[in-house]
């Protein structure tokens, strides 16, 4: 069957990954080729390409992520000590021939380990291929595509300090540091070694090869690119790559946020309901409506079209079990986290003037005269004895809450309300991330 009369019906209901296939092979007959990729069930494996300048950790990272995930880490120097390959031979040779690999050799070489069992079922890691823009457009032409790009990046004094340091472990691969990274294993201690290249006359001139060569890598990608500052703890810089390549990339299908915010009294959930209603037309649903009243009010056609966001309810896995019968399950989740100190200051604090009406608050929003302090008033309902109530009551329910909506997202509240809506608005515009066992 020709691929132009499978065109529309494809577009609707293949997924995107074998979409993409399908346009970059073009196969004569397209029904055989999407068997076989249906059969190899690999449309969510990890597709990772990580740059950086040397000293950067990017190799550090990629083995960090090849552990976490499971997957397979393809650097320059693997894809050249393959044993059973007959190409791995000739590049090799070649390498110690011209010391460096052609672009059409070294493409060669990652397709065919690409092809292999293990990179289709659990997917595979570049570490810093392509080194060109070259490369990156070979790469592309031939069909593969990467779904997550991470580029590193810091500061050239930073990576020249780095890189002097820098030590080896010739038995595991392992980097390591003499200040930032010392292995307290005296056995490992004894057999790192020095590598070669790390002066800083020669780490300077690989970092202006670098520098020239990535302004032109990064705009092939412009779509699946997170650059992420170096110049932090690794651990930090991990955790950010972890995130990203857990996060599935947009979709254009159309899309109704249906939103809970859970939070203890003082976290800022109606302040967010109120700031997601004013910028996506979704439909604020506060808490003081009841269970029969509420379905009536998500059953309206502005809720069904646009969207809603739920807060403060439901409070306990009852509430939650009972939503979920109605046929209102939400699908996205967010728990506001702030401690308990935080909550304390944000409630007891708040005072009222009963002269104007108007909300002060003593430390972030004072009254501006003596006289106005003087007479402001507090909710008895401030109080620090009721607050502590509340809070227990509300962290009693907390944890089968979680267990409930194991899809949610917990963001720190404890910061800025508009740090705090970025974050919300990112987890709703975006998929959600895939779950890591």
């Amino acid at each position: 069957m020709p691929m132009q009369v499978l065109t529309p019906w494809v577009s609707a209901l293949c997924p995107q990954n074998m979409l993409e296939q399908l346009l970059i092979y073009q196969p004569k007959d397209p029904i055989p080729f999407m068997i076989t990729h249906l059969q190899q069930d690999n449309d969510n494996v990890p597709k990772i390409v990580i740059l950086g300048p040397p000293a950067s950790g990017k190799t550090t990272i990629a083995m960090w992520l090849c552990k976490h995930l499971s997957s397979n880490l393809l650097t320059m120097d693997n894809l050249m000590a393959q044993k059973f390959s007959s190409l791995a031979a000739v590049a090799r040779e070649h390498y110690q021939k011209m010391k460096k690999l052609s672009n059409t050799l070294l493409v060669r070489l990652i397709q065919e380990r690409l092809r292999e069992e293990d990179c289709i079922r659990r997917g595979w890691i570049l570490d810093g291929i392509p080194a060109t823009r070259e490369q990156a457009l070979m790469i592309q032409t031939i069909g593969i595509t990467p779904r997550h790009v991470i580029a590193l990046s810091a500061p050239d004094t930073v990576l020249i300090e780095r890189n002097l340091g820098k030590r080896i472990d010739p038995q595991t691969g392992e980097i390591y540091h003499t200040t930032f990274d010392w292995p307290p294993e005296s056995e490992i201690q004894n057999r790192l070694v020095v590598p070669g290249g790390i002066s800083e006359l020669e780490t300077a001139q690989k970092l202006l090869e670098y520098h020239r060569n990535i302004i032109r890598i990064l705009p092939a990608y412009p779509k699946i690119l997170k650059v992420i500052n170096a110049d932090q703890p690794c651990v930090d810089v991990f955790y950010q790559a972890l995130t990203y390549v857990q996060t599935n990339h947009r979709s254009n299908a159309p899309f109704t946020p249906r939103v809970l915010l859970f939070g203890p009294m003082g976290s800022g959930k109606s302040l967010q309901a109120a700031l997601l209603a004013q910028k996506y037309g979704l439909v604020n649903v506060p808490d003081s409506i009841i269970m029969k009243v509420l379905s009536q009010r998500l059953s309206q056609q502005d809720c069904i079209q646009r969207g809603w966001v739920l807060h403060g309810f439901p409070k306990d896995l009852d509430q939650a079990h009972m939503l979920n019968s109605l046929g209102y399950q939400p699908n996205r989740v967010f728990f506001l986290n702030v401690p308990f100190d935080s909550v304390i200051e944000r409630l007891t604090l708040r005072r009222l003037d009963p002269v104007t009406g108007e909300r002060y608050h003593l430390m972030y929003k004072p009254p501006p005269t003596l006289e106005i302090q003087a007479r402001l008033l507090q909710n008895p309902k401030d109080t620090e004895e009721q607050i502590k109530l509340k809070l227990d009551l509300f962290y009693r329910n907390f944890l089968e809450l979680e267990e409930f909506y194991r899809q949610a997202t917990t963001i720190n509240a404890d910061q800025d309300p508009y740090t705090v809506f970025e974050y919300i608005e990112s987890g709703i515009i975006n998929p959600l991330p895939k779950k890591v066992p």
